[in-house]
């Protein structure tokens, strides 16, 4: 994702760019390698009749396809990816106008490094079992797929960190519409925070649409890798017991679910928090002691969180939550 901060609270994307020179000579490099391993995986299809041997080819090779997608997923939309990014400089600004203080987001850069840390390790580890546990796949074709599976674990991360913020700025703006209400519940209040609020609603549904195509093609990838390596495993479990190979098939099955796990309910926590925290707060006011006019901005507020639902939509296709979850399974 070659995009760039260009100012205070701008990101920008242009293809004349450092970052999009540095972007296509390290693609370039890397697919050389996904090439020579791939080319070694369809060796396997001329070399064996065995059933499993077949199996574990397809997968091998499933799992380089998510390489020739980042043209598509990445490069195609970073300008919506952008977009999206200078969206949340423009709400941190009417925050700090109506609410009267910044908006904060506590321990920020250390679960950065954590996460990022922790991506690289697990596909480390992903890599260096599977390598270890089924045959066939030797421990030089891992430098093909070493930044396939820090990708994977990065865009998890990644929704995982979009998500959070939402979360916290959603925090930040029912305390701090509690409390000015508290002090003195207008309706010039209300409808400033009605319009924050909605500007924090247009952001999650901008997040969706912005990384539509990578959260797509990422919820197949894995839906397709759980179904084959859970058959795989069973497969085998019946033909002849418990073995390595299984083993691998397991991990494999286990990794790929955590990760679809991880996005779903994320994103899940994030619509929920939206609405639900400001709607406690509006339910929570004392009526008989307000206004008309103020009664009105309420409702007004109450039918703007009805109309405009905060989801993680990927451009129509689907809704990232919990139930997309349960779809698959």
């Amino acid at each position: 994702m070659p995009i760039v901060r260009s100012g205070p609270g701008i990101i920008s994307f242009k293809w004349k760019s450092p970052q999009m020179a540095y972007a296509l000579i390290l693609y370039f490099f890397t697919t050389s390698l996904v090439l020579a391993v791939g080319y070694e995986r369809l060796r396997i299809f001329q070399t064996t009749k065995i059933f499993d041997d077949y199996i574990y080819a397809i997968i091998f090779i499933i799992f380089l396809v998510p390489h020739f997608w980042i043209p598509f997923v990445g490069w195609g939309v970073a300008n919506e990816v952008a977009t999206y990014k200078t969206m949340w400089a423009h709400f941190q600004v009417r925050f700090y106008r109506v609410a009267g203080e910044s908006l904060m987001f506590p321990r920020l850069r250390i679960m950065i490094i954590i996460l990022f840390v922790g991506c690289v390790s697990l596909a480390v580890v992903i890599l260096y079992s599977l390598s270890c546990l089924l045959d066939g796949f030797l421990l030089w074709h891992t430098i093909a797929y070493f930044h396939i599976i820090t990708m994977i674990n990065m865009n998890a991360a990644l929704l995982y960190i979009n998500a959070r913020a939402v979360k916290e700025a959603s925090h930040s703006l029912s305390a701090c519409f509690k409390k000015d209400t508290t002090f003195d519940c207008n309706p010039k209040v209300v409808s400033e925070y009605r319009v924050l609020w909605l500007n924090l609603s247009e952001i999650l549904q901008a997040l969706g649409n912005a990384y539509a195509r990578t959260y797509t093609t990422f919820c197949l990838f894995l839906s397709i890798n759980i179904t084959i390596a859970a058959f795989g495993a069973l497969s085998e479990i019946f033909d002849s017991g418990f073995s390595p190979k299984v083993v691998g098939m397991l991990i494999l099955t286990i990794y790929c679910t955590t990760l679809l796990f991880i996005v779903c309910d994320c994103a899940e926590a994030a619509t929920n928090v939206v609405a639900e925290e400001i709607q406690h707060t509006l339910l929570t006011l004392n009526l008989s002691k307000i206004e008309i006019q103020t009664r009105r901005e309420i409702d007004h507020f109450i039918s703007a969180i009805e109309i405009n639902p905060p989801v993680i939509c990927m451009k129509g296709f689907g809704q990232i939550n919990r139930q997309l979850l349960t779809s698959f399974i």
